[in-house]
């Protein structure tokens, strides 16, 4: 057996003390440099496509952060979504789909509370931010992600014809994001997926649906389709929808062509009726129209104005400024959304007026209770009825918004309240073309409602 020798180093054993003393300095160091902890939500972020919505972070302890420097990027430090540094915001190198469309709370930033609100959501927002803090030589950054979602039209289901053997059916809606679920099912909700094919097309970010499946003879013949959005787990369906046995071949291919010639001629006969009911339909609401009291002469309330809103003088025409404006605090004045209230009120009886779109193609009009600030989302349950427009896209605000397929973009929009009906709607002034009505409602204490987005101008006519 050999023994090992063991030599003790006098140098190796003095330096061991002296490196765990290091190692201890080292690491107090360290804590007392990291002064601070920047912190997110630790989950995807959900806003919907047309609205705002608040990306949270703060830093923890809860400290002041006026000489900090706070950014907001995607992807280059240098290229920014939002900056804030020496006490104010810098917008030179902010990246240009953010222009006039992000805001820092000023109000919170000495609780270390430096939430980014993004004002007017697109498709093209959702991806990864990273909210960045820094101080002298310290720094800490958090990442969060944000999720875009749209809900689109109710889907509508057509017979497209005969193929392998069966009849071709096609689901079809539009204004979805992102890219939805389609799925089929049979009068009892089972799925059924036999030959099915999506085709999605995008129209200004949104995703246009158009998907197809082939019935036999063999599965089932009342059959619905359902699309789904699965970043806010909503869902819209079809009408259940029948095939007749008659459709499918026997013999002769003959029966096939015979079959849907006489789906054509229905849907003929049936498009006629709807026409003549929309004829009718639109004959009365336009004699509805008539019926109403003279034109309402509306003017703008400054005293409800947001500061980022410029008002005409005789207050028929509103504008957004360059620079939020120091306005006398007052207790009706909208803090937020841009918006301004008209300073006549309705409690009874029918009124209408127009307004005009005079630039731009962000904005909304309709009416408010006296008593909404907009705090929440636009919606009547937030005591707000409006329609408007956002780039390409046009939409009523109701809860989810409600998709409008307009033939052309209306300059000039009447608005057409029915207090003791609990009605308002909305008419293309220029082609008396309808444009949305909202379901009848309690209407009391209502006053008219613009809201005025980046680059828009609106005027008020009787």
């Amino acid at each position: 057996m050999k023994v090992l020798s063991i030599c003790h180093c006098s140098t190796a054993s003095s330096s061991l003390p002296e490196f765990i003393i290091f190692f201890i300095m080292f690491y107090v160091h360290k804590l007392e440099s990291a002064r601070f902890a920047v912190v997110g939500p630790g989950h995807p972020v959900t806003a919907i496509a047309g609205g705002d919505i608040m990306l949270p972070c703060r830093l923890l302890p809860s400290m002041s952060v006026e000489n900090m420097e706070v950014r907001w990027f995607q992807h280059e430090f240098t290229s920014f979504v939002h900056l804030y540094r020496h006490g104010e915001e810098e917008f030179g190198q902010q990246m240009a789909k953010y222009r006039d469309r992000t805001k820092l709370s000023k109000a919170d930033i000495t609780d270390g509370i430096v939430d980014l609100k993004i004002i007017e959501v697109r498709p093209s927002d959702e991806g990864q931010y990273r909210c960045f803090v820094g101080d002298g030589d310290f720094h800490d950054e958090a990442v969060l992600e944000l999720k875009v979602a749209a809900v689109g039209s109710a889907p509508r289901i057509s017979v497209a014809g005969h193929q392998d053997g069966g009849i071709r059916v096609v689901c079809q809606s539009a204004g979805w994001y992102p890219q939805p679920q389609v799925l089929w099912r049979d009068s009892k909700g089972q799925p059924l997926s036999a030959l099915t094919e999506t085709k999605a097309e995008e129209e200004g970010g949104f995703f246009k649906i158009k998907n197809s499946i082939v019935i036999t003879e063999n599965t089932k013949k009342n059959l619905s389709c359902s699309l789904r959005n699965t970043h806010v787990d909503q869902e819209k369906e079809s009408i259940t929808f029948s095939i007749s046995d008659s459709f499918f071949p026997r013999t002769s291919p003959w029966m096939v062509v015979w079959s849907v010639t006489l789906v054509i001629l229905l849907v003929s006969i049936g498009l006629t009726l709807f026409l003549f009911k929309l004829r009718g339909k639109l004959h009365t609401e336009l004699e509805q129209r008539r019926s109403f009291s003279d034109a309402a002469n509306v003017t703008l309330d400054p005293a409800t104005a947001q500061r980022d809103l410029v008002l005409s003088e005789d207050g028929k025409r509103v504008s957004r400024a360059e620079t939020q404006q120091l306005l006398p605090d007052n207790p009706e004045k909208f803090d937020s959304g841009h918006c301004v209230l008209g300073r006549e009120g309705f409690t009874s009886g029918r009124h209408r007026w127009e307004v005009v779109v005079e630039d731009g193609v962000h904005w909304a009009v309709g009416v408010a209770r006296k008593s909404g600030r907009g705090k929440g989302a636009i919606s009547p349950e937030e005591g707000i009825w409006a329609v408007g427009r956002w780039g390409d896209q046009f939409q009523a605000l109701t809860d989810p918004v409600t998709p409008l397929t307009l033939s052309q973009a209306p300059s000039r929009i009447r608005v057409c309240l029915d207090c003791d009906g609990g009605q308002v709607t909305f008419t293309d002034a220029g082609t008396e073309a309808s444009i949305f009505t909202f379901p009848p409602g309690s209407l009391s204490g209502i006053r008219p409602w613009l809201w005025v987005g980046s680059g828009s101008q609106l005027s008020l006519s009787p």
